[in-house]
């Protein structure tokens, strides 16, 4: 690939990742709740759901989803129950004393968060949507040339790289998320309401996705 096609599509991964959507929102809600480490750890979980995806896509599998209305139904029900489930948690979490509890030693992580909660959500927020696996089989092989020699590899490599520079992007929106909640008295006052409204768009991202139609039909 030459250089100036490969920037632009490092380029174009990270727009499309500063995109607001439900992984950013599960990035954000869990940094603002309990701090940076949390945040940057449901960003890592994001980025595993995201593998399973780009092999998927490679194996053929997001081509099945495609062009299957069936599997797609399965997968996008399953999606959005889980996005509905994220979302019904959050309506009817109760509010918290100290949503960003703090070490005595004055460090801004949480003492007590379930950081593998925190990770598989992540995942299962990925990978159980459908879209995700469309979005990289109509956008990866924009960038493979016709005719390139080891076509699935190169696929691989590029699923691969677009996932590794969205690490960054997660990081950040998982930084910023956590400075604000440390330096906005409103946000700490109000985690009560943002998390009514983070569990809100949760479920609207699941309506979202339960009435996507196939690409195929």
């Amino acid at each position: 690939m030459p250089t100036h096609q490969l920037l632009l599509f490092v380029a174009a991964g990270w727009l499309l990742n500063l995109t607001p959507g439900p992984d950013v929102l599960y990035i954000v809600s869990q940094a603002l709740r309990s701090g940076a480490r949390a945040g940057v750890v449901a960003g890592l979980g994001i980025t595993a759901g995201c593998f399973v995806h780009i092999f998927a896509a490679a194996l053929g599998v997001s081509a099945l989803l495609a062009a299957s209305a069936t599997a797609f139904t399965v997968l996008k029900w399953l999606g959005a129950g889980y996005l509905f489930y994220v979302g019904i948690k959050l309506l009817f979490s109760r509010a918290e004393s100290k949503p960003l509890a703090v070490e005595a030693e004055g460090s801004d992580q949480p003492v007590a968060t379930d950081l593998w909660r925190v990770f598989t959500g992540g995942f299962w927020t990925n990978a159980l949507n459908p879209k995700v696996a469309i979005f990289f089989l109509a956008f990866v092989p924009q960038f493979i040339a016709p005719g390139t020699e080891h076509a699935t590899l190169a696929f691989l490599a590029l699923g691969v790289l677009f996932n590794v520079n969205a690490i960054p992007v997660n990081i950040g929106w998982a930084l910023a998320a956590a400075w604000l909640a440390r330096h906005a008295s409103v946000v700490q006052r109000g985690m009560h309401w943002l998390d009514r409204v983070a569990g809100t768009l949760f479920i609207a991202f699941g309506l979202k996705l339960a009435f996507t139609d196939n690409p195929a039909s």
